[in-house]
């Protein structure tokens, strides 16, 4: 358990660095906005992810621990009822105070705690080391999904600027151009589905350790033969669907899409700037991301799309996206790429728990489940996804008109 914990402890240190180092390249004005109700600002990322190492961790099984400002478990509470009353969401660009430097002295002192937890037992501190592994291993890969969300938050306040200004010259990946695009035939067939480590009969598994609550447990699944494509579908594939007049013809939507698109205007992906646009006037497509704005590559995997989007291309190409289940089964088959290093990938199938699901015990047990009803899954991982924190089992899932995110599509299409 001591070394357990000792790895967990490194662990914590390179993960807490890397947020702190995100937000390096941002001003104190940078990370106080926040851009519409779904993202959060930067300052409010540092804090919360802080807020849940104090909470979930430090306070139940610390038992000398004093908190860095009471008054934070009500500003940096995200969705945990159970906790107390909470800052309202919307509200989260209001909070100019705390500063940016008070923020960080506050995860000072709750790193600090934590860091000192090895050397407890000298200090004769009751704690319940067992108890808190779970929790402090949970708050890591939460971290770590703030710092993807930190990312495509600060994308999206960007992109409300007429400066479009770039987060950091070399944060988007080189994209490297694929071998030509194929069909893949699988087989379908019973196929297991979830995080092994959750059935004793998969304990050979070479699956990571971790996962979330709602990647368990593994079970069946009958899937019928289908065909799934190499590669992600590309900035020049949607291309063709947008000169083909794809946003202006109801046929290839789902309702719920058409009248999304009716209402918010789509005619590209989220952050493409058509021909002429002011803000960079060009005579060709551009794209804007986290290094600002480029000429679009034709052969780049399309991001920053909806699930209602992804759909209708699929229909238009006369395919269809795949659902999660078929995806994880394809994980691994030789010739598909793509799968974890570009971005998360729109599948069919709505997010559901799965047959026995049991949520996290524990104050964490809000974490995921509670949010199983009117969103979708998405599989893989993107360029803003921390290394290491990927795996075939993981179950993103947003709403379906959801675009700020690095979300693209696979297809797939029934076998012949």
């Amino acid at each position: 358990m001591i070394d357990t914990l000792a790895q967990l402890l490194r662990q914590y240190a390179i993960v807490r660095a890397h947020s702190v180092a995100l937000s390096v390249h941002l001003s104190d004005e940078d990370q106080c906005v926040q851009s519409m109700p779904d993202a959060s600002p930067t300052k409010w990322h540092l804090a919360h992810t802080t807020w849940f190492f104090e909470t979930l961790v430090l306070l139940p099984h610390v038992a000398d621990y004093q908190p860095f400002d009471r008054q934070y478990a009500y500003l940096f509470n995200s969705y945990y009822e159970a906790l107390g009353p909470r800052h309202p969401r919307l509200q989260r660009g209001l909070l100019s105070r705390p500063s940016i430097d008070e923020v960080h002295a506050y995860r000072n002192h709750v790193d600090q705690a934590i860091l000192a937890l090895s050397l407890t037992n000298n200090n004769q501190v009751a704690i319940d080391f067992e108890a808190l592994l779970g929790p402090l291993e949970l708050g890591l890969h939460h971290e770590q999904q703030h710092q993807e969300l930190l990312l495509t938050d600060i994308l999206h306040l960007f992109s409300c600027s007429p400066l479009l200004p770039a987060y950091h010259p070399s944060a988007q990946l080189p994209f490297q151009e694929q071998t030509p695009k194929q069909w893949l035939a699988l087989p379908g067939g019973i196929v297991l589905i979830g995080h092994a480590r959750s059935d004793p009969k998969q304990a050979g598994s070479e699956q990571p350790e971790f996962a979330f609550d709602n990647e368990t447990p593994c079970h069946q699944r009958l899937l019928q033969p289908y065909q799934l494509a190499s590669q992600l579908v590309t900035c020049g594939e949607y291309q063709d669907f947008i000169k083909a007049g794809g946003y202006n013809d109801p046929q290839w939507w789902l309702s719920d899409g058409w009248a999304a698109v009716q209402v918010l205007q789509w005619a590209a992906p989220a952050y493409w700037l058509a021909p002429g646009d002011p803000r960079r006037p060009s005579d060709a497509w551009q794209v804007f991301g986290l290094n600002g704005v480029h000429p679009l590559e034709a052969h780049a995997p399309v991001a920053n799309i909806s699930f209602f989007e992804a759909s209708a291309y699929a229909e238009w190409a006369g395919s269809r996206l795949p659902t999660e289940f078929e995806w994880e089964a394809a994980f691994g088959t030789p010739g598909l790429s793509q799968m974890l290093d570009s971005v998360w990938q729109w599948t069919r199938s709505s997010y559901e728990p799965y047959p026995g699901f049991c949520p996290r015990a524990g104050d964490a047990r809000e974490y995921n489940g509670k949010f199983m009803v009117g969103q979708q899954v998405l599989r893989g991982a993107s360029l803003a996804t921390p290394h290491n924190h990927s795996r075939s089992t993981y179950r993103n899932f947003f709403p379906p008109a959801a675009r700020w995110q690095f979300s693209g599509l696979r297809l797939a299409r029934d076998a012949a």
